[in-house]
């Protein structure tokens, strides 16, 4: 194997590697291996010359010329046995001392051949040769990189911090190659291994399991029977999953990801008779969807005593209630002692939101905690949270929504009129979404604000809303009752049912996310009514981002177009934002490496990480 090159005096024993780690954002062995060379310097003599290649010469100086422009070096070439000239042009003054007359030494330059001549262009003396040297793009000094590369990255450092050793010695050979080649497909996959193990395995000590006193003993069936409806096998699979978890001696931490209108409701309730005769507690994002649940809870939960608490509930004791449900008012009042905390729309709520909830109840040990979420994730960044937590997935909608999806422009919009009026004939209702409450110099669409006039005067019965309206949950009431036409920002976009709601038009379709769209489109046919979206754009040309969400139905698969498209983001925070985070890791494509790891993990942990539900 060809040495690393070592080009500058080796750190001293008592050099500071950590600092020079943090420097580069890397705490480890493993992730500073992950730091891959962006090219390299072949430094071994060339057996020839190739045009416009690097070459490496064992040469004598005969003769320099210089002119104001240029120096020329006569080198004699020991190792290919020819004269050669090298050109150097606007020479500073320091570099005619690189080639005293007479001298013998290394030279490294790009090879030329014009007019049958060979020449040497800005060549270069060098003091290591026989090697090939990495180049780093880092916040260090390259010859300080290279040095701290050599002194760590070992296959048996790799390996003591986990790896493989197959994976260790892929990474190993990708600082200190053989030949200076492009990364092969065994060394990105040993690059996105280690990646996502070093990540994981961050994932992994983040999780803690706590001892509970409270044991659920139902197994729901009976309940179930009640339904008047047929649960699908995903709702069935959650359901199993929750019951194992409150069947633990540790306390549970899951996260229970669905589709819009998959019937995560449902498995709310499932968790609760689940959890009985302990008192259970849920907080919903807003009191709408406190109101909903709390209607939904007394229909399909009339053998429990059920409580809804908001801002505007008196202070009372809740001890007398089964199932507390309620807003952030939870936060703001004394709780009585509760087996079971759950969370509505999680990512609605900051962390600490979320957590204060088991700190507020009047337990002696942790109360189990399961999280809710309508917002679909790709499979793989379902497999890489449950390293951190537990994770159901509920695919399977209860019937399939019949929405249809289509891209219109400026020139479409009498159709959409037409459309608007005949849907408002039948008693539907109709949501405008609008990328502004005011106007925007930098933003090429109408505000709320612009456009309320319009519609104020050719329809009745319009009603306005956005993010900042204090009133907006009223608005939203009110239009469920009476409205005709609703604009509003992406307020609506979790939380409200509106049974006669038909038809979406979102106004700059183009500037929102897939699964934003998705949440937005989901908001129609939510009781099997004829749905229709429309994307509203004044891009033209073809939209491959459009028109993939519009033949695309289901949420999960949108989610995973919306990595393609976007990109993945820091998921140790518990958010995925825009813009890659991931150096080497795809995670729109890289489900099997995934897999494999969570394998490897497992399989090399005694405390089992139970994953997400297999379908």
């Amino acid at each position: 194997m060809v040495k690393f090159a070592i080009l500058a005096t080796p750190l001293s024993p008592n050099s500071d590697e950590t600092a020079k780690l943090q420097k580069l954002g890397v705490s480890s062995v493993m992730a500073l291996s992950l730091l891959a060379p962006s090219s390299f310097e072949d430094r071994r003599l060339s057996p020839e010359l190739t045009h416009n290649s690097t070459c490496v010469i064992d040469a004598t100086v005969e003769h320099i010329i210089r002119t104001p422009k240029t120096l020329k070096i006569t080198f004699f070439v020991h190792n290919l046995d020819a004269i050669l000239e090298g050109v150097i042009f606007q020479p500073k003054p320091y570099m005619i001392h690189q080639f005293p007359k007479g001298t013998r030494g290394f030279f490294s330059g790009k090879a030329v051949l014009e007019q049958g001549r060979w020449q040497i262009m800005q060549p270069v003396k060098i003091t290591a040769i026989g090697t090939i040297v990495p180049i780093y793009k880092t916040p260090l000094r390259v010859d300080v990189m290279r040095r701290l590369v050599q002194m760590l990255v070992t296959v048996e450092s790799l390996c003591n911090e986990g790896l493989p050793h197959s994976i260790a010695q892929e990474l190993y050979n990708i600082h200190f190659p053989i030949q200076p080649k492009p990364l092969n497909e065994k060394q990105l996959h040993a690059l996105k291994f280690a990646e996502l193990y070093d990540y994981m395995s961050q994932l992994r000590h983040k999780r803690r399991f706590h001892p509970t006193q409270y044991r659920a003993q139902n197994n729901g069936a009976k309940w179930i029977e009640t339904l008047p409806f047929h649960l699908t096998q995903d709702q069935q699979n959650a359901i199993a999953d929750i019951a194992s978890d409150l069947a633990s001696a540790s306390a549970a931490r899951r996260m229970i990801v669905g589709d819009v209108g998959s019937g995560k409701t449902m498995v709310i309730f499932a968790s609760v008779v689940l959890m009985q005769p302990y008192r259970s507690l849920l907080m919903a994002p807003t009191t709408i969807l406190a109101n909903q649940l709390y209607e939904e809870a007394q229909k399909y939960l009339p053998h429990l005593k059920t409580v809804l608490v908001t801002s505007a509930t008196k202070k009372g004791s809740l001890e007398p209630y089964d199932f507390i449900i309620g807003t952030h008012a939870l936060l703001h009042r004394p709780l009585p002692q509760c087996a079971l905390v759950m969370v509505d729309e999680q990512h609605r709520f900051g962390t600490a939101q979320r957590h204060a909830l088991t700190k507020l109840t009047d337990n002696d040990t942790p109360p189990h905690f399961l999280q809710f979420s309508a917002t679909p994730i790709p499979r793989t960044l379902a497999m890489i949270e449950s390293a951190h937590i537990d994770v159901s997935l509920i695919v399977q909608t209860p019937f399939v929504k019949n929405i249809a999806t289509k891209i219109i422009h400026k020139n479409d919009f009498s159709v959409l009129l037409e459309h608007i009026h005949a849907q408002i004939a039948q008693n539907h209702q109709v949501l405008i979404v609008y990328p502004l409450v005011e106007q925007s110099e930098s933003i090429n669409y109408q505000s709320i604000e612009e456009a309320r006039g319009y519609w104020e005067s050719k329809f009745e019965n319009v009603y306005v809303t956005h993010g900042k309206d204090k009133e907006k949950e009223q608005v939203l009431l009110d239009f469920r009752q009476s409205g005709s036409i609703l604009l509003a920002t992406t307020v609506v976009e979790v939380g409200i049912s509106l049974p006669r709601l038909s038809t979406v038009v979102i106004v700059g379709a183009e500037r929102l996310g897939l699964s934003t769209l998705h949440q937005l489109r989901g908001r129609v046919s939510r009781t099997g009514l004829q749905g229709y979206c429309y994307l509203y754009t004044n891009t033209t040309g073809k939209n491959e981002r459009l028109e993939s969400f519009g033949s695309c139905k289901n949420g999960f698969e949108i989610a995973a177009l919306d990595l393609k498209f976007r990109k993945s983001g820091d998921l140790l925070e518990g958010r995925v934002q825009s813009g890659n985070k991931f150096r080497w890791v795809d995670m729109g494509e890289d489900e099997e490496i995934v897999r494999e790891i969570k394998k490897y993990l497992d399989d090399r942990h005694s405390i089992p990480c139970h994953g997400i539900q297999k379908h």
